[in-house]
């Protein structure tokens, strides 16, 4: 970076910026482990020559430390796939089934947010669309952070709730579903070209809390893409201006990610014979009533602690489901 000229082209210089930091994701906590390996070999030799208790429970703490983060570091090095560093658009969707499948929904959508809150990323609600009663009918979440899609793709697909119904008087047992996309956000250094001849935008007023602005002014917009009739909408912000800008980066996503799929298309009729992680399959179910358990049946790993999970406790869930697919996992 200190070479003579090479902040001329700022966009070359960014590029470089960029892969330099890239690269100091492994090389930094590699070197760590590798100096951290060595002062525990140098200690332990020491010990077996000299016990000392205090000592053993210090190099016992340290090597199951250098344990979590070699687990830690090997599940990075999954996420190799051309999107997996990049920020996330999370969006959910109730299945039939009204007021239940609605608050499913939005029990997801707060399971989602605790989970990126817990790894310090950061969360915007671009577009929620409240429910009749309770719930929401639909919502898409930025979720920013390192590998966020990385980790979030493992979420896609249909999951399952089996509980008491809060809503129903007789107090019978309800099942509901809602489905989750995840898609890769695009950058400007992507190119998804978008013509404007293509979209067409409308424009109408926000629903939900917000004040008078909200309610009084058509500041909400939703674009629709011609040629693939894909549809967002963003209304969260009093400006139309910056709704429809929201509502194109979305749009940008959603198109790139459809993009991803058709060139994939051919390699995942054939992954389909191993597992289907696709739209309008159930990948997940969480059953409160009669017992308490949540299911994998991707993975078949089974959690008996369904509050820690709805709480973001989605971690071994992911790191099992990266551990068995890998790379095939999309």
């Amino acid at each position: 970076m200190a070479a003579p000229g090479f902040w001329d082209d700022a966009a070359q210089a960014r590029s470089a910026v960029e892969e330099i930091r890239q690269l100091k994701r492994w090389t930094e906590p590699f070197e760590d482990f590798t100096t951290r390996l060595l002062d525990a070999r140098e200690l332990g030799a020491l010990l077996a020559q000299e016990p000392d208790t205090e000592l053993e429970a210090g190099l016992a703490e340290e090597a199951e430390k250098l344990r979590a983060g070699v687990t830690a570091l090997e599940l990075k090095g999954m996420l190799q796939g051309p999107d997996d560093q990049r920020d996330a658009l999370l969006t959910i969707h109730p299945g039939a089934g009204g007021t239940e499948s609605q608050d499913w929904a939005e029990m997801l959508m707060r399971m989602y947010t605790r989970w990126a809150e817990r790894h310090g990323y950061t969360v915007q609600i671009l577009d929620l669309l409240a429910g009749d009663e309770a719930g929401i009918k639909s919502v898409s979440i930025e979720v920013c952070g390192e590998a966020a899609y990385g980790y979030l793709k493992a979420e896609k697909g249909v999951h399952r709730l089996v509980r008491i119904s809060p809503f129903d008087a007789q107090s019978r047992r309800h099942t509901s579903f809602a489905s989750v996309f995840v898609y890769p956000v695009v950058d400007d250094t992507v190119e998804i070209d978008i013509r404007d001849e293509d979209v067409e935008m409308d424009t109408f007023r926000a629903s939900g809390a917000g004040g008078q602005h909200v309610n009084k002014t058509d500041s909400a917009v939703r674009l629709r893409h011609l040629p693939t009739g894909v549809t967002v909408s963003c209304q969260q912000e009093r400006s139309q201006h910056k709704n429809r800008a929201t509502a194109l980066k979305m749009l940008r996503a959603a198109l790139y990610q459809r993009a991803i799929e058709e060139r994939e298309k051919e390699r995942a009729k054939v992954e389909a014979t191993k597992t289907d992680i696709s739209w309008g399959n159930q990948i997940r179910s969480y059953v409160f009533q009669p017992y308490t358990m949540v299911n994998d049946h991707r993975t078949e790993l089974k959690i008996s602690d369904v509050q820690s999970v709805m709480d973001g406790d989605l971690d071994l869930f992911i790191e099992t489901f990266l551990k068995q697919f890998g790379s095939r996992a999309a």
